[in-house]
């Protein structure tokens, strides 16, 4: 089974979730169809790696709003365990303030469906897929357990995804929004260079 999610429709579900504080039994990627979803998976609630990308992910979820986007997370804890991380001070190790919908992959059957489950431990690594209007994943990253992901770069990706179905061109190296873009020929590749 490949690896590779990209330009296929991201797998869906209809689980439990947390959800603006409350347990939501049928959350589904599907309600979000229209928007770009930007969807990680992290190995455990009350771990250390854990919750400074959670509070990451918060602290510029207006900026993933403002590019139409919603953040979700998910891991393989129960949605009462969720809640009560929730609860939990940031200074205690918790995600108090945390906003935006946390599903429960307690069957670990979503984990599978991303091909994130590292199935010796029954939890997922580090996944992080953008997901486009259309429910197709446009992108995606994995990291081993102990590395933490960059919510800039998710945002960076984000945006380039976004410039190239506004504009065709596509987004070289370290590109960034506002910085220079080319037509996919040689002759952009050439443009590109000399300027």
């Amino acid at each position: 089974m490949s690896h590779i999610l990209i330009g296929k429709i991201a797998p869906q579900f209809s689980v439990q979730a947390v959800a603006e504080g409350k347990i939501q039994s049928d959350f589904s990627l599907r309600d979000y169809l229209g928007k770009y979803i930007v969807f990680f998976f992290y190995p455990l609630d009350f771990t250390f790696v854990c919750p400074t990308e959670l509070h990451a992910f918060q602290e510029r979820l207006a900026d993933f709003k403002s590019r139409n986007a919603e953040v979700v997370g998910c891991s393989i804890d129960s949605c009462y365990s969720h809640l009560a991380w929730l609860g939990t001070p940031k200074s205690k190790g918790g995600i108090e303030g945390v906003t935006y919908p946390l599903v429960s992959d307690l069957n670990k059957t979503i984990a599978k469906s991303y091909q994130v489950l590292k199935e010796e431990d029954g939890i997922a690594y580090r996944g992080l897929y953008i997901i486009d209007k259309l429910g197709i994943v446009r992108h995606q990253l994995i990291n081993d357990l102990p590395i933490g992901r960059s919510v800039e770069e998710a945002l960076r990706t984000l945006d380039a995804i976004i410039y190239h179905e506004k504009n065709g061109e596509v987004c070289p190296a370290n590109w960034r929004s506002g910085s220079k873009s080319m037509t996919p020929t040689a002759e952009g590749l050439s443009t590109y260079f000399h300027n």
